[in-house]
């Protein structure tokens, strides 16, 4: 008998505790919603349907109420829409939200203190809501009582800017224990909730909106590129032609926008706006191992430590008139702006000075840019805008872009540029001559290069797309390299195709510039941009396209930072262009893989070889130069931890295996030092790999 009786006791037990979660559950996902309808009068309103829509999932339940006038109805848990069917409406009072539940609100206009439509009633138990309705035909129509009824598929709200989500706390205890809070109300600071600061609420009026962003990049490098070695060696013994080629940089900028607009901020045009984004070098830092780099002193050292202020926005932008009723319209924008000339940055792409006129038509099927840039010197070290002094160099640039040309998601595009680069002289922040360009004759001259081009970017069919022409023509006065005055003709063209498979993007792309066959002519054929920052064949994480590899024992460089063209120039962003030049063909395989919604992993495989050989030969008074540069080997992971582009970590890294020809220009350990042990062990040989690693945090609001 007690036997029996324990064995009761603990299966009543183990019911009991296998019961109550299941009670519990029952308890939290659903309630009742109960109440009162009656007449003004005071009479119970029977008869009456109530609507009662789930907020969430838009389901409606209607229930018509008894003779007493009350109703009920078990509803899950969530928030809830309250109304009753024509011809009666409700009289929701303003003044009793409290009564309806600690987040409940009317919708009606602000002015009226009692509204037909209540939501944000929240069901997590029991809910009891007494209103009061009425017949609006019979009603006297007063200043306190809507006197239209209100049609069931509309609601109305202050303005189309406040239409959001009621805050719900569906376990009511704020999100502990990692549960989730359906909707809540948004905090200012928060970029992905509503708020007047990036331009999701008018500041004041109906289209007045400002937007306040900053941006703070933090970014180290260790990297190996060849660098040369002078009389002032770092190393008191050294005499070797090759320098130590190793350096360390850390750069943090901060950025600071704000921006000041008047329009609806969808499709139609803004009327007006302003934009102002200073911008802070704090610091620039880098330590190499060789005098005569960080400065041209070399009483400067191996380091540098650089600080920078500077606006790389600083517009105003009207719009003109329309073109449609399709907001197709024309603006302008004048003060410092970005500006891309392609797709891919092949020509020009800078943050500078400038007056655009823009605009588009057919329904946005075509847009146009033409654009007047009256440049800004730049910082040496940073790379940003100096404001002390304007540059004697004019750039126009004109571009016409047809969407769904042909096939849809496909964007065609014609360029026209001049770049008119007059003489002057200019020295960079560290004191090395810039303008002209320290090689062959010296001295002041004047390049004046147009630009046509055709390019295309988007999908045809399952086939991704991207192709890019010019043809550079014109003159340069005095080549420093020529040693007299050229006609320009160039040509540049790439073209990349990739295809999509699941979470794998696979690319191939080819590149080619002209060179110069024969320097000394009076025909400069060898391609360069106006201000090139291309997107291509590996972009940022390329050893080939992110370093600046100095001609060693010259003051240019067979490329600079950014840029894939060989070029010979003495800076891209002081110097200027110059058309003897080798060339070069990159041929590139790579894929893209969306790992997960955290990572992403970017590699490429480039194989580089020059156009022509001829200038580098004529340079550096070395015959048999051999056109292989090289592979060039890169991996990048982009870590988005947050699942947002507003915090992110880019990590990348490269491998550059030296070709034939590159070991030509940098020679090897035999031909640095010609007399046997002279030089011992220890000379840096420039034929082994060189290399990138670098990180960079990115923080966005």
């Amino acid at each position: 008998m007690s036997s029996s009786f324990t064995k009761l006791a603990l299966w009543f037990a183990a019911s009991i505790i296998a019961g109550c979660p299941f009670a519990i559950i029952a308890q939290s996902s659903s309630g009742v919603l109960q109440g009162r309808l009656s007449f003004t009068d005071g009479k119970p309103a029977a008869g009456v349907i109530v609507v009662i829509t789930n907020q969430t999932t838009s389901d409606e339940i209607t229930k018509r109420t008894s003779s007493d006038g009350t109703f009920s109805s078990r509803l899950r848990a969530g928030a809830y829409r309250v109304r009753v069917q024509l011809p009666y409406e409700a009289r929701f009072d303003r003044g009793k939200l409290t009564d309806y539940g600690v987040f409940a609100s009317v919708i009606c206009d602000e002015t009226k203190k009692r509204c037909a439509t209540l939501e944000n009633v929240i069901i997590d138990g029991e809910r009891k809501i007494d209103f009061v309705v009425v017949e609006p035909a019979k009603e006297t129509a007063d200043a306190t009582t809507p006197t239209a009824a209100a049609s069931p598929d509309r609601r109305e709200v202050r303005d189309r800017w406040r239409i959001e989500f009621p805050e719900y706390d569906r376990y009511g205890d704020r999100g502990a224990r990692g549960r989730d809070v359906p909707f809540r109300r948004g905090k200012w600071y928060n970029p992905y909730d509503q708020n007047v600061l990036k331009g999701d609420r008018p500041i004041f009026g109906d289209d007045y909106f400002i937007i306040l962003s900053g941006v703070s990049t933090s970014q180290i490098e260790i990297r190996r590129t060849p660098s040369g070695n002078n009389v002032s060696s770092n190393e008191p013994d050294s005499n070797n032609f090759f320098g130590r080629p190793e350096s360390l940089s850390f750069n943090q900028t901060l950025q600071v926008s704000f921006e000041f607009f008047k329009g609806q901020t969808v499709f139609q045009p803004r009327q007006w706006a302003f934009k102002i984004s200073p911008t802070f070098s704090v610091p620039n830092y880098l330590n190499a191992r060789e005098n005569g780099i960080v400065n041209v002193d070399v009483r400067h050292g191996t380091n540098r430590t650089d600080l920078h202020a500077s606006l790389e926005e600083a517009f105003a932008e009207v719009k003109l008139f329309d073109v449609s009723d399709n907001y197709d319209a024309v603006s302008t924008r004048v003060g410092i702006q970005p500006f891309s000339a392609d797709f891919r940055g092949f020509l020009y792409s800078d943050n500078n000075l400038g007056a655009r006129v823009f605009g588009s038509f057919a329904n946005n099927k075509y847009q146009f840019n033409v654009a007047y840039f009256r440049q800004l010197e730049k910082d040496t070290n940073s790379g940003l805008n100096s404001l002390d002094k304007l540059r004697n160099q004019n750039v126009y640039i004109a571009n016409f872009f047809r969407q769904d040309f042909l096939f849809k998601g496909y964007t065609i595009e014609a360029v026209g540029a001049y770049n008119d680069d007059r003489a002057s002289i200019h020295y960079d922040s560290n004191g090395f001559l810039v303008r002209p360009a320290l090689v062959g004759s010296a001295r002041p001259h004047s390049i004046k290069a147009g630009y046509v081009g055709v390019n295309g970017d988007g999908h045809i069919g399952w086939l991704n797309l991207t192709h890019s022409y010019y043809f550079a023509f014109g003159e340069d006065d005095l080549n420093p390299i020529a040693g007299h005055r050229t006609d320009i003709r160039a040509h540049m063209a790439a073209a990349e195709a990739s295809v999509d498979r699941d979470w794998l993007r696979y690319r191939a792309s080819v590149f080619y510039s002209s060179g110069d066959k024969d320097p000394t002519d009076d025909k400069a054929t060898g391609f360069d941009a106006i201000f090139d920052d291309p997107n291509f064949a590996g972009g940022q994480f390329s050893y080939w396209n992110r370093n600046g590899i100095r001609l060693v024992s010259t003051e240019i460089g067979t490329v600079q930072p950014n840029s894939l063209l060989p070029t010979l120039r003495s800076s891209k962003i002081e110097g200027q262009a110059n058309f003897v030049n080798p060339g070069i063909m990159i041929f590139n395989a790579g894929v893209d893989a969306e790992v997960t919604q955290l990572f992403k992993i970017i590699g490429n495989a480039n194989y580089l070889r020059f156009s022509r050989t001829e200038p580098l030969e004529y340079v550096l008074f070395q015959p048999g130069v051999r056109h292989e540069i090289g592979t060039d080997l890169s991996v990048g992971v982009v870590y988005r931890p947050l699942l947002i582009n507003n915090v992110t970590f880019t990590f990348g890294g490269n491998l550059f295996m030296p070709g034939r020809g590159f070991r030509d220009v940098y020679t090897d350990r035999s031909l640095n030092c010609p007399i046997p042990s002279f030089c011992g062990d220890t000379v840096p040989n420039p034929t082994k790999p060189q290399y990138t690693l670098f990180s960079q945090m990115k923080l966005v609001f």
